[in-house]
């Protein structure tokens, strides 16, 4: 299966425009944002839990990035809420589930060999950093040789200079609306921006941005 594989080419999707997806678990389903592959897949996805459902153990071989939009997810390590950020490494596994449903933003099978850390983040709890510009915010989520994973608030009115995006850049829309000459993305879009491409973000009403860079130059 492939939908937006070629990381060589810009991508804007809309999620709440995609079908919902069942998966291999009864009560898990997949709206897919890009995939290239069949089951085991490089893929970056929406994924819904219903109450009660669960998936069965498995290993991730080139790791996985979780941001828990709503609801709380859980496995054998823990309880993880809404706002909460997972990085769990390549060939670590888990089995997933969710006693009380949830919805998670999900990267899979992406990450260096040696990108070995496990984390977590509450990002309730995480401290806010000035960014580059008035207006702008970030809290860092997870770092690793040039990939850098991050929350990017715009206060309503930013603007940031333009600039080219070596290694590339995904953006999904948390809240808001983010905005730069190429369209406006209202919260839920998800955005692809290649190596070496260039824009001039901004944000007229404000909004908030969960960003990865640094990743797009991965074979």
């Amino acid at each position: 299966m492939h939908i937006h594989a070629d990381l060589k080419l810009r991508a804007v999707v809309h999620a709440a425009h995609l079908p919902w997806v069942s998966s291999p678990a009864a009560g898990v389903s997949r709206r897919m944002l890009e995939r290239d592959g069949a089951e085991c897949a490089r893929a970056t996805s929406i994924v819904r839990y219903a109450a009660g459902s669960r998936f069965a153990r498995h290993v991730h071989e080139r790791g996985e990035e979780i941001y828990v939009l709503e609801g709380v997810f859980e496995d054998e390590h823990g309880s993880y809420a809404a706002g909460t950020y997972l990085h769990n490494p390549p060939g670590s596994s888990h089995a997933p589930s969710s006693a009380a449903g949830c919805t998670i933003w999900v990267k899979l099978r992406h990450m260096l060999a040696d990108d070995l850390q496990r984390s977590v983040v509450s990002t309730h709890e995480a401290r806010w950093r000035p960014g580059l510009v008035p207006g702008l915010s970030v809290m860092p989520l997870h770092e690793f040789a040039a990939e850098q994973t991050a929350l990017v608030r715009w206060e309503p009115g930013t603007r940031f200079r333009g600039h080219r995006h070596w290694g590339g850049e995904e953006v999904y829309v948390l809240e808001g609306v983010f905005e730069d000459e190429h369209g406006s993305y209202p919260t839920g879009t998800w955005l692809r921006s290649p190596h070496l491409s260039v824009h001039q973000p901004f944000s007229s009403l404000g909004c908030t941005l969960l960003v990865k860079t640094g990743h797009l130059t991965i074979d």
